[in-house]
C-alpha cells in the first residue's frame, strides 16, 4: 500500500506548482540538505507530479505564467545572488551557470572594482500578486462598482 504525501511533501507541491522553482520550492518546504537533490527525487515520483498537476489546474488561467513569476520575484531566494558578491573570482564558468539570479535585476562592475547588484522590487511584486487574486479590486471594477451603487442611490431616492 502506498503511504499518503507528507505535509512537507505538500508544501514542496504547492510552492513548486506556485514558483516553477524545484530547487528553492524544496528549500522553502525544509529540505535543508541538498534541496537540489531533493526536488529532483519528489519530481520523478508519480503520485508528487499528480499533486502539483491538481494545484495547477486550480490555479490554471492565463495570467498563470505572470503569477509564477510573481512568485518568484517575491519569495525566491538571493543566496546565489551573495555567493555571487562574496566570491565572485573563485566561480567558475560552470558554477556561473547553475546560480539563480531571477531576482536580479542589475549587475554592475564598478571601475573601482568590486559588483553591484540590483534586485527586484519584493514589496511591488506582492502588491501584483494581491491585484491577480482578487481582481475585484483593481481601479476599473471599483469605478464600476462606485458607479453601480450611485445607480442604486438614485433609484432608491426616486422610489421616495
Amino acid at each position: 500500500m502506498k503511504k499518503p504525501i507528507s505535509e512537507k511533501e505538500r508544501c514542496f507541491c504547492r510552492d513548486y506548482a506556485y514558483s516553477g522553482d524545484a530547487r528553492g520550492s524544496a528549500a522553502r518546504a525544509g529540505y535543508i540538505i541538498s534541496p537540489g537533490r531533493s526536488a529532483a527525487k519528489l519530481l520523478a515520483r508519480d503520485d508528487i507530479r499528480k499533486e502539483i498537476s491538481e494545484i495547477e489546474k486550480q490555479r490554471s488561467g492565463s495570467k498563470g505564467c505572470a503569477e509564477k513569476g510573481l512568485y518568484r520575484l517575491a519569495f525566491g531566494s538571493v543566496s546565489d545572488a551573495l555567493k555571487l558578491i562574496l566570491n565572485p573570482d573563485s566561480l567558475t564558468e560552470k558554477d556561473a551557470e547553475t546560480l539563480d539570479l531571477f531576482n536580479v535585476s542589475d549587475i554592475k562592475i564598478p571601475k573601482g572594482g568590486g559588483i553591484e547588484i540590483k534586485f527586484f522590487d519584493r514589496q511591488k511584486a506582492l502588491e501584483k500578486l494581491a491585484t491577480l487574486e482578487s481582481p475585484s479590486e483593481n481601479p476599473q471594477s471599483s469605478f464600476i462598482k462606485a458607479l453601480s451603487m450611485g445607480a442604486d442611490r438614485l433609484v432608491q431616492d426616486d422610489a421616495f
